[in-house]
């Protein structure tokens, strides 16, 4: 038995297949679903998509969205969404330590703006190096 997880992007559909196992990074943790999971709506986290299929696991990078499991089936709407084996780390790593460094300076300041946007692309940053990284 297997689950159909679909990845589904503005631009592009990212992941359309079969899999043994899911693990979703939800905005209250890690998720895991395998088949015959109960219907789930949830929301996800700027993070890392796990796909186990047969030939082993594949990540993700997910900029946040929603998941919904129904009969075996996944679907993931997410804002933005890379398969980690088409991510360079080389340039993954260097965008997170300049995303780390912005997001630095704002460091005991009040909510602002520009303080959230650079706390949302130091995750963004951190789920690409992930991704990267266990592929």
């Amino acid at each position: 038995m297997s689950l159909t997880l679909r990845v589904l992007a503005p631009d592009q559909s990212v992941f359309d297949g079969a899999a043994d196992e899911v693990i979703l990074p939800s905005t209250t943790g890690q998720l895991g679903i395998l088949p015959g999971h109960v219907s789930l709506l949830t929301a996800l986290d700027y993070g890392v998509l796990r796909v186990r299929e047969a030939s082993g696991w594949k990540a993700i990078a997910l900029q946040g969205g929603f998941a919904e499991v129904e009969s075996d089936e996944v679907t993931v709407l997410v804002n933005s969404a890379e398969l980690g084996s088409s991510i360079n780390a080389e340039q993954a790593k260097k965008e997170l330590e300049a995303a780390t460094a912005a997001a630095a300076q704002f460091e005991g300041q009040p909510s602002s703006t520009e303080k959230i946007k650079a706390q949302q692309e130091l995750s963004r940053a951190r789920a690409r190096v992930q991704a990267s990284t266990l592929n």
